[in-house]
């Protein structure tokens, strides 16, 4: 490498060009300038939960499932291996001289937007709704993507959509989220805030709708005050795809092309996803854009791909020797399933019902629309897997020819038939029969990307991607309802990305598993968790509320009533529940001192044991509440994750600090305030619905602060 810096080649780079070259590099699709050496490159490629759209890859767990394993460092091996087969497959491709799109090293992960609302359908793209666990797990992906080499990044991530995104799907391009100041600070903004500061995130990508008046990719507020100014981001900014053109087709803050690339260059925005910036050209020679302000974008552009290594001669960058036999390997996929394991959540488990012993049994039923289902296992923004392993075919090889598995579709994902030509409901005779012949029966049922997901992304069948309710759609809930009734027992698997309304379900189906979308080996996953392969460890990282009727207007970016840490009612599953095959008992929680203040920093210690017959997983959870009027329920602030074989125990040792303690006020103020706070340490959150459904509770341990002070 140069002694010279990124930046200054870059710059020194930029200085060789015409106004109408730097242009060029300003989209997604950046043309080839071969008077300096610069080939083309596209900017534009995804790995949410593996390399995505480009061919054979890894495909992991969606990332909310992702999400539910509660534990940082899986996070950061997927990652990891994500930016290995980026590498691998971006050699390759090179080698063939292949520059498409989906074919580079920017990738545009991870999502750290809020889920705010289980009715958004590109919640099961997020790590759910808690703004402390999708700082976590987004700072540990960006690390893990682009790794820890003292000179290059192995791949470039992008943290998406800044800062205020989470439905309505089918008005993001013109729709303006109100959020209050408080609100931003408290919820919408920490995970980008740590994408940026703890893992130096390389690229942040705006959102498609208007904040409080002003498109997110054009947005001063966001872009310069927040962005660069308060934070010091020092990478590139990319538009979210064709959302420039979207400032005067529909949030109409513009009248023509020109004034839309001029407020988006003005105010931050480096690089266009989409096709509007050529018209900086003329922005420039009328004079509304300085051709320094190009300047900045272009070398921030080039000094992302300088880190990258594209720029230096073949073989001298250490990446360059990842082979393509690192794609798809035994290894991989094995994290994969892993991945899968750690994240099913065990919502009941009533008798002991789970886990299966299949020399018990003689017949298994599985039924449902996700039984047999691919799309059911991968979620969006996913490659392609070299082998897929549905339930049912996870169940079938996991018995072999022991057990005898009858298998019916029971009913369509969502339309009243399976077959155009045949009556309503026309898999029940099947449903009915194969409960007959079994000993016990699999259903399974839920949602895919094709119900929940990015507008027009899969020709949604629900509105835009988002859903209409909380409910199981078509006739699964009747499907269900039959298997309950013919008196055999029945564990319901409920692949989705978002919460249901599992009211019913609760009520009557012994044993539900929420599976998420979880990857291309995820039957293999299920069925080692249905037959005491691996005990369930699993937590939500998104509340199940009771109904669509408990929630605030969809359009509402309010965070009062949302989520755990503003809702007022009992939730149906509450975030951060998730129970276990095995037993675990908490030892004694001590911390070193009773009071608080601005610089100090408390030690908690504690102890998890292993009290089952089972080797089990286990999330101490630390939960902090200001114990006065108008404050958020208990908040999450530490998590550690720990496995433990049966008899095991293990200290774990936590720190808080005051900015724990403290609450934005409406100025968005951090405040730590004088008076009293609780500390909860325990594997829940401290809420009377955990309570109810596990049998236990958090040590509680009472803070003073005694002044107030501003962080």
């Amino acid at each position: 490498m140069s002694e010279k810096t990124f930046r200054e080649r870059a710059a020194e780079l930029v200085s060789q060009m015409t106004l109408e070259e730097k242009v060029s590099q300003t989209l997604h699709g950046a043309a080839a300038v071969e008077r300096l050496g610069i080939p083309a490159y596209n900017w534009w490629n995804e790995a949410l939960h593996g390399v995505a759209r480009a061919g054979v890859a890894t495909v992991f767990p969606q990332a909310i499932g992702v999400a539910a394993t509660f534990d940082e460092e899986l996070a950061a091996q997927m990652a990891e291996v994500i930016a290995t087969e980026g590498r691998a497959k971006y050699n390759m491709q090179q080698k063939y001289g292949d520059n498409d799109i989906y074919k580079g090293l920017t990738f545009w992960a991870p999502n750290v937007n809020i889920f705010r609302d289980p009715r958004w359908g590109r919640g099961h793209e997020t790590y759910g709704e808690d703004p402390y666990l999708t700082s976590r797990l987004g700072v540990r992906f960006v690390k893990g993507l682009q790794g820890d080499d003292p000179q290059y990044m192995k791949a470039a991530a992008c943290a998406k959509h800044f800062a205020v995104h989470s439905g309505p799907e089918g008005e993001r391009h013109s729709f303006n989220a109100v959020a209050s100041k408080q609100d931003m600070y408290e919820t919408y903004l920490p995970a980008f805030k740590a994408c940026v500061q703890e893992a130096k995130v390389e690229a942040v990508m705006g959102a498609y709708n208007r904040t409080n008046g002003e498109p997110c990719c054009g947005s001063k507020t966001l872009l310069k005050d927040i962005l660069r100014e308060e934070w010091g981001f020092e990478g590139h900014v990319v538009s979210d795809c064709w959302a420039v053109k979207d400032f005067h087709e529909n949030h109409h803050i513009t009248e023509k092309p020109v004034e839309s690339v001029t407020m988006a260059m003005n105010n931050g925005c480096d690089l266009n996803c989409g096709c509007t910036f050529p018209h900086l050209v003329q922005a420039v020679k009328e004079g509304r854009v300085e051709e320094s302000r190009i300047d900045e974008a272009v070398i921030n552009l080039f000094t992302t791909r300088m880190k990258l290594g594209m720029f230096q001669e073949p073989g001298e960058v250490s990446f360059d020797s990842i082979s393509y036999t690192e794609v798809d390997t035994p290894d991989h996929n094995r994290l994969s399933r892993e991945i899968a394991e750690q994240s099913v959540v065990l919502l009941k488990n009533e008798n002991n019902l789970l886990p299966l012993d299949k020399t018990k049994l003689k017949a298994i039923g599985v039924i449902g629309p996700n039984a047999d289902s691919r799309r059911a296992l991968v979620g969006n923004y996913e490659g392609t897997a070299s082998r897929y392993v549905t339930v049912l075919e996870g169940i079938q090889d996991y018995v072999g020819d022991e057990v005898r598995v009858f298998y019916s579709e029971g009913c369509h994902l969502y339309a009243d038939r399976t077959s155009n030509l045949a009556v309503a409901n026309d898999r029940l005779s099947e449903v009915k029969g194969v409960c007959e012949a079994s000993d016990v029966v699999v259903v399974c049922l839920g949602l895919d990307a094709s119900l929940e997901g990015e507008e027009g992304d899969t020709g949604n069948e629900f509105p835009s991607g988002d859903k209409p309710n909380l409910n199981y759609p078509g006739l699964q809930h009747e499907i269900l309802k039959a298997a309950y009734e013919s008196g055999k027992p029945v564990i319901l698997v409920s692949l989705t990305g978002s919460a249901m309304a599992l009211c019913w379900e609760d009520e009557h189906i012994p044993a539900i598993l929420q599976a998420w979308y979880p990857g291309a080996r995820g039957g293999s996953a299920i069925a080692r968790i249905l037959f005491g392969e691996k005990s369930p460890e699993g937590k939500l990282p998104v509340t199940f509320y009771r109904s669509v009727e408990e929630l605030p207007d969809f359009r509402d970016y309010s965070m009062k009533g949302r989520t755990y840490r503003y809702m007022d009612k009992e939730a149906l599953y509450p975030f951060g529940y998730g129970l276990s095959y095995t037993s675990f008992a908490q030892g004694e929680t001590v911390c070193d001192s009773t009071d608080i203040e601005k610089d100090k920093v408390l030690t908690i210690s504690t102890t998890l044991k292993n009290t089952g017959a089972m080797a089990g997983g286990e999330t101490l959870q630390v939960y902090v509440k200001a114990l006065r009027e108008g404050t958020p329920n208990p908040q999450l602030k530490v998590l550690k994750k720990v496995h433990l074989q049966p008899g095991e125990e293990q200290k774990i040792t936590i720190t808080l600090t005051a900015s724990d303690f403290a609450v934005y006020d409406e100025d968005a103020k951090l405040m730590l305030e004088a008076g009293e706070y609780a500390v909860y340490a325990g594997t829940q959150q401290p809420d009377t619905r955990t309570k109810k459904l596990t049998g236990k509770e958090p040590e509680i341990i009472n803070i003073h602060c005694p002044k107030t002070e501003i962080l």
